[in-house]
């Protein structure tokens, strides 16, 4: 634990841990010598070590998307009226972005519609044929690619490979228990999961 008041920036071992929130708990420090803490001056050290100042905000980082598409229904034509628009792509952040102590993100996203990765990820993912990624580089709704994405895109063929077997066969079991568990608590099928297990069964099948 890493006190915040007193003893400010000091890492210790909790020694003592109340059995209800309203008392102290009791750190011991490498020194030898121990203090008391309410909680609310206490920080988890794994937290606070990964919060490095000085990182870019996410937000900003989305001036840097190279690539964007839409997947999902909408792309294939089976959305509805209350269909959301599902949004993917990857990011490319500036070296000066890279040079900082604090990381940048892996991923960026804007509510559950919009998702991007950072390319290294996307990259990533695509050679260990993660459905998600390779749909996006077979998306036939491309809003945006900038000269560097299509370059990646032209290569798509790359990232087909045989882990294709393994990821694809996952998402379609896991599209079977989804539609399990529809008749086992609704009588009914929701015909979004049907969808995503043809889909998936198809491009498997390719």
């Amino acid at each position: 634990m890493r006190p915040q008041s007193a003893a400010l920036g000091r890492v210790g071992v909790v020694s003592h841990a109340p059995g209800t929130p309203e008392y102290s708990y009791r750190v011991r420090f490498a020194e030898g010598d121990e203090h008391t803490f309410h909680r609310t001056e206490l920080a988890i050290f794994k937290h606070t070590d990964a919060e490095v100042p000085g990182g870019p905000e996410p937000e900003s980082v989305f001036s840097f998307v190279q690539f964007r598409c839409i997947v999902g229904s909408k792309a294939y034509g089976l959305d509805q009226e209350v269909s959301d628009v599902d949004q993917r792509g990857f990011f490319l952040p500036p070296a000066n972005l890279h040079w900082g102590l604090a990381d940048v993100p892996e991923q960026i996203e804007r509510d559950q519609e919009e998702c991007y990765w950072e390319i290294e990820k996307f990259i990533r993912l695509g050679l260990k044929a993660n459905p998600n990624v390779l749909e996006c580089m077979y998306s036939p709704m491309v809003e945006k690619c900038t000269p560097l994405a299509q370059e990646l895109i032209d290569m798509r063929n790359v990232f087909l490979s045989r882990h294709i077997h393994r990821t694809y066969n996952s998402y379609v079991l896991s599209q079977f228990k989804k539609m399990e568990q529809d008749l086992r608590n609704a009588r009914a099928l929701r015909w979004k999961h049907v969808m995503h297990l043809i889909r998936f069964c198809a491009a498997w099948s390719f």
